[in-house]
Order: C-alpha cells, then structure tokens, then sequence
C-alpha cells in the first residue's frame, strides 16, 4: 500500500502554547509515540518518522488510505443502515483495541474515519489522544471537536475518556444514520447547553434496536452511559454479520505464546 508523508515545522509548533505546559510540538510528539505502538486493520498505520537534520522539519509517514471520510451530510437520509452498522463495526472494533492500550483517541468523528476503496474504516489523527495508567482513565483536558463533546467534558469536570470516546461513537452514528447532528447550537455555549440539556430527539419510525443503542451510546449520565463492549455485543450492531472480529496485538500475542506439555514453546497464537 501506497504511503503519505506528513510534514512538520519544527520551530513552529514550539511557538504554539496548547496548554500552560505544553506546545503543539508536545502534542505531535504525543501522537507518533501512541502510533508506534499501534497495529490493527481499522486503525491507520504510522510507517515511519523521518526527522531531517538539515532543515526545520520532520516527517510521519502514514499508510494511505485510497478513499474518503465518512460521509453522511449530503443526503437528508445518512448513509443507510446497512454501512452505518458496517462503519461502526470497524469503528468499534478499533477503539475498543485502542481502549485495551490504555488510550484515549479524544476525536472520534466522521473526519478523522478514514474509509478504504474497499469499505474498510480506519480511524486517524491521533493528534489529542492520551494515554492512562492501569484503569484510571481520568482525564481534565476537553478534547476534541464541539458538537462531539461529551456532557461530562462540556461542564469542564473530570471525566473518564473511555466514556467520552463512546459518546463520540454515538453522535458519529447519529451524523451516519440521519445526516445531522444531535445537538448543536448557533455558539460554541450554545452547543455546550444542548448537549448538557437538551433530550436526544429520535424519529419515531426509526429501527427500535437502532434507537436503543442511540439511546445507550448517547446517555447524558456516563455512569449509565453503555460501553463499547456494551454496544459490540448489541443486536442491532450483530446484525447478520455475527460478532466483531477481535484482534489480537504483538505485545498480548508475546504473554500468550504456549508453552506444550514437552518443554517447548510455540507461538501459534493469531
């Protein structure tokens, strides 16, 4: 597969102040030390970082993804059942890999869901992902995009971001389903009010399985809110496709190599 150069200017991002102790260039650095770790098929693949002595500039190169963002706006109708469950699947089956790491993307939307020539979602930009210790998924600093935020975030309190990811999953089906967004206002406050306000409106005729898991996803309580596995294992995203395929990652393949009854070792694990 083809790969895609992403240029950085060094001296730059040093200038820019994303937080009182941190620059862009922190973030950046952030996002290629999360991405070398990373390695699954719906997740877009760090090839290599190439900083360059001579000039002010580094590079990430990425593979590239022969297709487009998830789309959903232009038709009043979303995208359709059908590939909104094929979307979240991968979606899913990524994130919860990436929750399993002990990080938090911060950014789920359908911009950063990047879809292959052949229908595969790989998620990106890594550029405001964290990464926890143990379970303590705490988080203080708001991430991402306004009308994805989750209610937890937009009071600016403490939040979990496993749960604030899973929100995010939920208004990016939302946006696949129905073309729009669930709350968003004309201000930036405004948005933030209706998402901690205002009650998720769902059309009546909508798939009764569909609107139970918006309404587990899209939970304004994260205590209650459903969890990725939650929703994994939910019919409506079951389907007639049966579970999601789970992956298996280096470092767990490496504790799980087998040890056989005559001393030796094996590693078929896949």
């Amino acid at each position: 597969m083809a790969e895609l150069p992403e240029a950085f200017h060094k001296s730059y991002l040093l200038k820019i102040r994303v937080a009182p102790s941190e620059t862009a260039m922190t973030d950046v650095l952030r996002e290629v030390s999360i991405m070398k770790v990373l390695s699954h098929p719906n997740i877009v693949n760090l090839v290599e970082v190439i900083d360059d002595p001579t000039t002010d500039h580094f590079y990430m190169v990425l593979e590239y993804v022969e297709g487009n963002c998830v789309e959903g706006a232009d038709s009043p109708c979303g995208l359709g059942e059908i590939t909104a469950r094929k979307y979240l699947r991968d979606v899913i089956s990524g994130l919860m890999y990436l929750h399993a790491h002990n990080i938090v993307h911060g950014d789920i939307k359908p911009d950063n869901l990047l879809v292959t020539a052949s229908g595969t979602v790989k998620i990106g930009d890594f550029s405001v992902s964290q990464v926890f210790e143990d379970d303590n998924d705490e988080l203080r600093r708001s991430p991402g995009t306004p009308v994805f935020t989750a209610p937890e975030c937009c009071l600016g309190l403490i939040y979990h971001g496993k749960a604030a990811d899973t929100w995010a999953v939920g208004v990016t089906l939302y946006f696949m389903v129905l073309g729009k967004y669930p709350f968003l206002g004309e201000t930036l406050q405004d948005t933030y009010d209706k998402i901690v306000n205002n009650p998720l409106l769902l059309p009546e005729e909508m798939n009764p399985l569909l609107k139970n898991l918006l309404e587990g996803l899209l939970c304004k309580d994260p205590r209650q809110r459903m969890t990725l596995e939650n929703a994994a294992e939910h019919a409506w995203v079951i389907g007639e496709e049966g579970p999601i395929p789970q992956y298996l990652c280096w470092c767990k393949r490496k504790r799980l190599l087998a040890v056989m009854p005559d001393g030796t070792e094996t590693n078929t694990v896949t």
